[in-house]
């Protein structure tokens, strides 16, 4: 009995810590976790990272109440969640209004690029369907931008034994970050670089904005605007 009553306090016990994973972290990341279990560090992957923040979010913040700004980051997240997994993709990390998402791990994704953009392109029109309520109901509209880079990667389990998550690094990530930031300058919803442009071919109508020296990069990037019907 006594041995009985132990191991199915074993099972509630895993049962409890999958039902944790699983709310805790995308599925693919859990689906990850159960095939190959945890292990800090990572491998080389041919993938696509996307950032995405809200503009003039520390503006916004500072002339509403906090529950408001909860209540506002609670939605757009889910907004942005659902575009991101609809085409593949998993948010690594949240931070403030802004997000990192990864397109072809920890899982392969064929045309990683194109589902990364197809998912930008939607999470545009989400905000813009977001912004219809907000101003009925007398808020500011917001907007986004987004940055998207393609190419080699590590990606795997940063931190310690204790607290770790699963994200991306190398310089594909930090141009795609760059290419976010590069948004507020060009003034465009959504910027790439030509690794991703050349996984479009011509289905996608860009706009070539030339190259940009960005900071930490010792050559000048390509960088192309994905056209966004109502938008500049």
């Amino acid at each position: 009995k006594a041995r009985i009553g132990a191991s199915l306090e074993k099972k509630r016990l895993r049962d409890q810590q999958r039902e944790l994973v699983r709310r805790f972290a995308a599925p693919e990341v859990a689906q990850d976790l159960q095939d190959s279990g945890f292990t800090l560090g990572g491998k080389r992957v041919d993938a696509s990272v996307l950032f995405c923040d809200i503009r003039g979010f520390t503006t916004l913040a500072e002339s509403q109440p906090p529950e408001e700004t909860i209540e506002l980051l609670n939605t757009y997240y889910a907004l942005m969640f659902d575009a991101i997994s609809g085409h593949g993709g998993i948010v690594t990390m949240m931070m403030g209004d802004g997000l990192m998402a990864v397109f072809g791990a920890p899982l392969p994704l064929p045309d990683h690029g194109r589902s990364a953009v197809d998912a930008a392109r939607e999470m545009i029109e989400l905000v813009d369907l977001f912004d219809v309520e907000r101003v009925a109901t007398a808020k500011p509209p917001i907007a986004i931008g987004i940055g998207i880079a393609s190419g080699e990667m590590v990606a795997g389990y940063a931190g310690t034994n204790q607290r770790a998550a699963y994200t991306c690094i190398g310089d594909t990530v930090n141009l795609a970050a760059r290419l976010e930031q590069h948004t507020k300058v060009a003034a465009r919803p959504i910027l790439i670089d030509r690794a991703t442009r050349d996984r479009l071919g011509a289905q996608v109508e860009v706009e070539p904005l030339g190259p940009v020296q960005f900071k930490g990069k010792s050559a000048d990037v390509d960088v192309f605007a994905v056209r966004v019907p109502g938008k500049r």
